[in-house]
Formats: C-alpha cells, sequence, structure tokens
C-alpha cells in the first residue's frame, strides 16, 4: 500500500473515531483500514492508536504523526488539483433536501457533469439529515442549524421562513397584521419534518410563539403550496420554495417585519485526510453556482 495512503487512513481513523466509519469515508472495508494501521505502526515502529472494546484513541505519538500527515495530504490534494480536474472520474455521492435539491442542485450536477463527462454522480434527495461518515456520502447541502461536528461548510447564502397566502383568500378573509392575528385565520402546515404545530416569528428583540389549530396538515411541500395557491388558508415555507408563486403573484408574503433571522445554505462534507479531487471540484463549482441563484440572497 501507498505510504500516503497509509497516512490517509491513519487520519480518517482518528477523525471519525472508528474503523469500520473511516473505511466507509474511504471506501474500503475494515479489514483493509486494519491492515493500513498496522502497516503504518510497523513502519514507524510505536503504536499510534489505542484500542479498547467501545472507542479508539491516538497515542501521543499517533496525535503527533497526525498533525503532520494533515499537513502533507492538504498539500498534495492541492498540487493534484490542477492535473486532475481534466480528467475526474469514479463516484460522487451528494444529498440535499428535496425541493431545494430537485429544484437546484440537480441542475447544478447536470452542469457539472457536462464538464466532467467520466464522473458518475449519486443524488439522494432526502429532508433527513444523513450522517455522511455513516451512509458514505460525500457532499450535503444543508440549510439550517448543523447538528453534524466534524465537518468542512461553505456558506452559499441564506433563506427565510415566510407567510405566504393567495390574493383570493386575503380578498375574502383579510390580510393579517400581526402573528396574533394568524389565529383568526385558517392555516396550512406541513409536518414533512415533524415541525410543531406553531410557528415561531421575531418581534423586534423578542421571539414571539403562535401556536397553530390548522386546518390542513399535509406531508409534502408542494402538496401545502397547492392548498394555499388554492386559496385553502394561509401557509409558511422557506423563501426558496415560493419564490416563482411569489414572482408571479399567486402567492402574496405576509409579516414580512416579523420573520426570523434568516437560515444559512451551507455545502458540508467530511474534513481530514486526503480530499478526492472530485469532491474538491464538486464543492468549487457548487459553491460557485449555489451563490448566484437569487433564492439564496439574504
Amino acid at each position: 500500500m501507498d505510504r500516503l495512503d497509509e497516512i490517509a487512513v491513519l487520519v480518517a481513523v482518528l477523525d471519525t473515531g472508528s474503523l469500520a466509519a473511516a473505511g466507509r469515508r474511504l471506501h474500503r472495508s475494515p479489514p483493509a483500514v486494519t491492515r493500513a494501521i498496522a502497516a503504518l505502526e510497523q513502519r514507524v515502529g510505536v503504536r499510534l492508536i489505542e484500542r479498547t472494546t467501545r472507542r479508539l484513541a491516538p497515542t501521543e505519538a499517533g496525535r503527533a504523526l497526525a498533525e503532520r500527515a494533515r499537513l502533507l495530504l492538504d498539500g498534495y490534494a492541492d498540487a493534484m488539483q490542477v492535473p486532475m480536474e481534466a480528467a475526474l472520474r469514479g463516484t460522487l455521492r451528494i444529498t440535499a433536501p428535496v425541493v431545494f435539491g430537485r429544484r437546484h442542485v440537480t441542475p447544478c450536477v447536470l452542469a457539472f457533469q457536462q464538464a466532467h463527462p467520466d464522473l458518475r454522480v449519486e443524488l439522494l434527495l432526502s429532508d433527513r439529515n444523513q450522517d455522511l461518515v455513516e451512509e458514505g456520502l460525500d457532499v450535503a447541502v444543508r440549510i439550517g442549524p448543523l447538528a453534524d461536528s466534524g465537518l468542512v461548510v461553505r456558506q452559499v447564502g441564506a433563506v427565510r421562513r415566510v407567510v405566504v397566502a393567495s390574493p383570493g383568500y386575503l380578498a375574502t378573509h383579510g390580510t393579517p397584521a400581526t402573528p396574533a392575528d394568524l389565529a383568526g385565520h385558517a392555516t396550512i402546515v406541513s409536518f414533512s419534518r415533524g415541525g410543531l404545530l406553531e410557528w415561531r416569528f421575531r418581534d423586534g428583540g423578542r421571539e414571539r410563539v403562535v401556536r397553530l389549530t390548522p386546518r390542513l396538515m399535509v406531508s409534502d411541500v408542494e402538496a401545502m403550496l397547492l392548498a394555499a395557491r388554492s386559496g385553502h388558508g394561509v401557509a409558511r415555507a422557506l423563501s426558496y420554495q415560493v419564490a416563482a408563486e411569489l414572482e408571479a403573484g399567486t402567492l402574496v408574503r405576509l409579516l414580512a417585519d416579523y420573520e426570523p433571522a434568516a437560515e444559512p445554505v451551507r455545502l458540508v462534507f467530511p474534513g481530514g485526510g486526503m480530499m478526492r479531487p472530485s469532491v474538491r471540484a464538486f464543492v468549487e463549482f457548487g459553491v460557485a453556482y449555489l451563490r448566484r441563484l437569487p433564492v439564496v440572497a439574504v
């Protein structure tokens, strides 16, 4: 096994905390990871990782070697970026939220593949935040707070949670002027991500919570927007989900002065180790592509 490859395995094991997770990151079996660590320990003549039944922990020698290894791996990736960009191969696995992925990440992936026709891409659209290491994913588009630790983050913009209704509904039922006015309106709620029956607003420096008794609850954003466009009530969505409707006038933005803070849109990917040229190339391409989208402007 290549010696540079051995230190990449060491860094992956220390970053992920287990042989199995390191194997998933590097697309290798746990026995192959174990053999790489054993070969490296034999080469340097000291124990690099302490193994117990519950966890792995670096020795002092292992921690020192890993710190130097990260610098070496980053330098190698930078050096290889230019000659490899023109001929990216292999498989790149990307995940994104369903609606944002369908409308914006899919066109981004298609444009990227046009420039790199030998690269195979697997695009997983899901509103569940996948564990990148556990699922063997290379890059994720995330909207909102991040629960993952140890991920490298590149922010591309932000979106807002906006309240909307159709002009026909507002003509019949009136326009709410404050969040408290929603008590007198029919509401449509999407519970695709386990949402609570409440909407949170920002009123000056304070948070205001409005409890809801929805007229309609749906598990799909597109169904929620169809109901809102049809005049069945007031809905709430992320700004990119209703950008076309707001521009066309089929939905009207309400309570803009009370909207909560914008939520970041980010590209995230596992850090440490040797970043594959395809991952590096897609991250740079994706950041530039997504930052140009009007729907992710604050």
